[in-house]
């Protein structure tokens, strides 16, 4: 007998039923909207497809850059030192379709517009459109016997035949032929060159700066009959200042150097862009150069650009204020002209042809004037003429003489071989089978010096001393003097944490660190002490006695003070964006008490019984602390045919006010007298420059207090941690 079904086997089999029809009905469903995708791609690949290719074809993008001016200079006063000119310019900016057929077209109606300088045209230039003017004549200088022997070997591509038979029609074009060009065709293929020589999408100047109004105009009314060429504003570069430092750009026909390729097109830059060649232009490139106007070309199929739209508006470049004040900067450029001038009248000053001045802040590290100059002789009248030398300054390396004996002490203090106020016997140092080594003031007797006292006099054989105690030495006179060659590097060592020897860390290129003197006898090592041994540039000499100036620290100098807005007149500064920092790069160890110390040694110079340099700033509204030098060196200037004759440098470093330091200043005249014993004349001149150029700083500082110019706000050195390292000591 069949049982009856249960409602629960009836609900089973119905859910099992309702799950079939959706299951059903989603497979329909998803049948429909796959037919209903594939009749849309059909549609569009089909019906649609060409429509869509030729408009995909039309929006293709290609990014063009556009010049905008540069970034202005100023000096810290807000003076423009470096300015932008505005001048008419036409371009021409050529496609991936362009011919050269067509370029040639509109070269020749342009030339009936403008009238193009023909200097820069070349040989090639000429063969190369002697063969565009006469494809005939040029295809018959390669015989179709030739052109069959060029390509015999199977392997030889399509492209390799073409340029042998390029070379071969260009080498067999006949100086009669080059030379049959009449002068309107030459001034075409001027034209034409500068148009070639742009890259696609790419605008290129044809003329620019002696474009006349006249020509400017006429282009500029017939636009639309020259497809690609365009009038516009171009920029020159324009200089109120003959500082070298300020530095060089390129030119619109050189463009990016060759050597510099690669790094700027990877950052951007057309091959035709001007880049800052040397110094303040080229160190700070990226803030000079701005942000180009983009534009985006959109072509149709054929490469034309059928329209252009602009993505980004130009921004000027970034205006920059230096460090330098113009107008001390002007002052002791004048005032060391006249005095290396003065100088090389005199009969001894054979070999003068350089002198340097450095003057910077010692707290913060701005450099506010870097004073070169370089004698060379007028060809035609034969007279002497100063030149700027300015970025010799940290470009060339001199022997300094005893302007280092401050740092010879306080490494002394700092290696543990001087005690603050020790005091020396100055007499004769004899070294068996040398000269006699002793200082300028005692020729033979035995004076004794404490350290204040050897710094204000000049004693060299209280640097010897402490030069023997570096190198652990046993003096005995007459008898070899041995030492153990560690000395030169605890001494190196020593005067390279005031900047001696090594790079200041100035923000310009091609900083020289000096030359560093390889011989190790002992005689060397007491040279090395008193300024005979390794080279320093003037501006490490600058950095050196700043860092003695400010208590103990190493600042970077820095010719960039800040950061702004491009100004909208040139005159009015723009919004600040970003103030250079003061950059330390390490502190001296010594002790405070061994630095004010050494001051009082400068002091001394000036103001004690027996200074080097007395009363020379008798009667001054300030006081001075500072050191003077003589090294005696060998000519490597300009002249090759005097090179390693003997001659004297003269050096002299110092700060002022004595007591609370705001300016440092560094002067160096190489090759000053070729009389070792006798440069009084030179010596005279060094003083005057000395004392003339901090006359010129404080009066400067004082007239413009008077008429209530405000003070710049100068970020200085932090010295935060300066307590903790007294306590410390303590």
């Amino acid at each position: 007998m069949k049982k009856p079904m249960r409602k629960v086997d009836q609900a089973k089999i119905r859910q099992r039923k309702h799950i079939a029809f959706r299951m059903n009905l989603l497979f329909f469903s998803i049948f429909i909207l796959f037919s209903l995708l594939i009749f849309r791609l059909g549609y569009l690949q089909i019906v649609k497809g060409e429509d869509y290719t030729r408009l995909l074809e039309r929006t293709e993008e290609i990014a063009v850059n556009t010049s905008v001016p540069r970034g202005r200079i100023y000096d810290r006063t807000g003076k423009v030192l470096v300015d932008n000119k505005p001048m008419n310019a036409i371009t021409y900016t050529k496609t991936t379709s362009t011919t050269s057929k067509e370029m040639l077209e509109i070269a020749e109606a342009l030339s009936e517009l403008i009238h193009q300088d023909t200097k820069r045209v070349t040989i090639g230039d000429k063969r190369d459109f002697w063969i565009l003017l006469n494809p005939d004549e040029a295809a018959a200088k390669v015989s179709d016997k030739e052109l069959k022997e060029i390509g015999k070997d199977g392997t030889v591509s399509k492209h390799d035949i073409q340029r042998e038979v390029t070379r071969l029609t260009r080498e067999r074009i006949t100086d009669e032929e080059l030379n049959s060009f009449t002068d309107h065709e030459l001034e075409v293929l001027a034209i034409y060159r500068e148009m070639m020589s742009g890259y696609a999408y790419s605008p290129q100047i044809i003329k620019s700066g002696n474009v006349t109004e006249e020509e400017f105009a006429a282009v500029s009314e017939r636009l639309s009959e020259f497809e690609g060429v365009d009038t516009t504003t171009d920029w020159d570069r324009v200089k109120f200042s003959d500082s070298t430092i300020l530095g060089t750009m390129t030119s619109q026909i050189e463009g990016i150097p060759r050597s510099h390729l690669d790094y700027y097109l990877a950052r951007n830059y057309s091959r035709n862009d001007r880049i800052g060649r040397s110094y303040f232009e080229q160190y700070y490139e990226e803030l000079l150069k701005g942000q180009k106007t983009i534009v985006k070309n959109v072509k149709d199929r054929t490469g034309r650009v059928i329209e252009t739209k602009t993505v980004r508006e130009g921004e000027p470049g970034k205006d920059l204020v230096l460090s330098m004040d113009s107008e001390l900067q002007e002052s002791l450029e004048e005032l060391l002209a006249e005095k290396l001038l003065e100088m090389k009248k005199d009969p001894r000053s054979g070999l003068l042809d350089r002198a340097f001045l450095v003057m910077m802040d010692p707290n913060n590290g701005e450099l506010l004037a870097l004073v070169g100059k370089r004698l060379a002789k007028d060809e035609d009248s034969g007279r002497w003429e100063v030149r700027d030398y300015a970025y010799g300054t940290f470009t060339s390396a001199y022997e300094a003489g005893s302007t280092v004996k401050v740092a010879t002490v306080l490494a002394g203090y700092s290696e543990g071989v001087l005690s603050v106020g020790d005091k020396k016997i100055d007499e004769p140092i004899y070294i068996g089978g040398t000269n006699p080594k002793r200082s300028l003031f005692n020729q033979g007797g035995r004076v004794i010096v404490n350290d204040i006292q050897a710094l204000g006099r000049s004693s060299n054989v209280y640097m010897f001393k402490i030069a023997m105690s570096l190198g652990n030495a046993v003096y005995r006179p007459h008898k070899a003097l041995p030492i153990d060659i560690a000395g030169f590097d605890r001494l190196r060592n020593a005067y390279a944490s005031f900047g001696l020897g090594v790079k200041t860390g100035i923000d310009l290129p091609g900083e020289y660190s000096g030359v560093t003197g390889t011989e190790t006898i002992s005689g060397k090592l007491l040279d090395f002490a008193i300024g005979q041994f390794d080279t320093y540039t003037p501006l490490q000499l600058a950095q050196y006695v700043s860092t003695v100036a400010n208590g103990g620290y190493r600042v970077a100098p820095k010719v960039l003070k800040e950061i702004r807005e491009p100004s909208k007149d040139g005159e009015t500064l723009g919004a600040m964006l970003q103030e250079t920092e003061v950059k330390v790069l390490n502190r001296i160890n010594n002790t405070q008490k061994e630095i004010e110390q050494v001051k009082k040694g400068m002091q001394y110079t000036y103001y004690g019984p027996n200074g080097t340099a007395p009363n020379l700033f008798n009667g001054a509204s300030y006081t001075a602390a500072g050191k003077t030098g003589t090294a005696q060196s060998s000519y490597y200037g300009d002249d090759r045919s005097k090179y390693g004759m003997a001659s004297v440098n003269l050096t002299h470093v110092g700060f002022a006010p004595a007591e609370n330091p705001e300016v440092a200043f560094a002067v160096v005249i190489p090759y000053a007298s070729t009389d070792r014993g006798n440069y009084r004349t030179q010596g005279r001149a060094m003083s005057e420059i000395v004392r003339t150029s901090l006359d010129i700083y404080f009066d400067l500082k004082e007239e413009r207090a008077q008429i209530n110019v405000p003070e710049t706000t100068n970020p200085k050195i932090d010295r935060r941690f300066e307590k903790d390292k007294e306590e410390d000591e303590e």
